[in-house]
């Protein structure tokens, strides 16, 4: 992701100083998850980062510019992770339930968690004007799944009926529903129902060609 219109971000950063900025914004963004972006203050952001006012300042001169790098260094990590190898480029329902399966075990193993949604959630709420910034950041996460459908129709894995756009937003609406109420619960198993049941829609327009994924467990 391109650097957002507000965010402040020194340039040469030195090793020691990009590692300040990356605990200032990994705090800001758990604490923000947790208390909300009005209950969160510079006081909070400095004792649980380590670093001074000046340190604080120097980085994120406003709250808005924190806000907004805050959501860019979040959606960065969750759109590095999700075009990674790992997942094939979601080019087959093998890909897509390797995704489903190791969210669900990380949900099993990480009850508590600041996902880009559950951010999001609280941002939002607010009135500082991040609204595009998110935006972006849902789509390019949504067309990493299209892309991928897009390319199962082209080597036949998913019938030329299946809507790639549809399919992707069904499939991050799964992701993100089913998260909330898993952190809600305390369970994994909200967020399994809802990945396994977009899944096998997905499935539905799998073509003789491909075969069948396992379900979760």
């Amino acid at each position: 992701m391109k650097a957002s219109a507000g965010i402040r971000e020194p340039r040469k950063l030195t090793g020691k100083g990009q590692a300040t900025r990356e605990r200032i914004l990994e705090q800001a963004a758990e604490l923000i998850y947790t208390k909300g972006v009005h209950a969160t203050n510079n006081e909070q952001l400095r004792r649980a980062a380590g670093v001074s006012g000046s340190q604080l300042n120097h980085y994120f001169p406003t709250k808005e510019s924190l806000i907004l790098a805050v959501i860019e260094w979040r959606a960065e990590r969750v759109l590095s992770f999700h075009r990674s190898e790992r997942f094939a480029s979601f080019d087959s329902l093998d890909a897509l339930q390797e995704w489903a399966d190791f969210y669900v075990g990380f949900e099993r193993a990480h009850q508590e968690g600041c996902t880009l949604g559950s951010l999001a959630s609280e941002i939002i709420k607010t009135d500082l004007d991040v609204h595009d910034q998110l935006a972006d950041a849902f789509d390019q996460w949504r067309d990493i799944f299209r892309n991928g459908l897009q390319r199962m129709q082209e080597l036949g894995r998913i019938s030329a009926d299946a809507d790639p756009t549809r399919l992707a937003n069904l499939l991050l609406s799964a992701f993100q529903g089913g998260m909330l109420l898993s952190q809600v619960q305390r369970n994994a198993a909200p967020l399994r129902d809802a990945l396994q049941a977009a899944i096998d829609y997905v499935q539905t327009f799998e073509t003789a060609l491909d075969c069948a994924s396992p379900r979760l467990q």
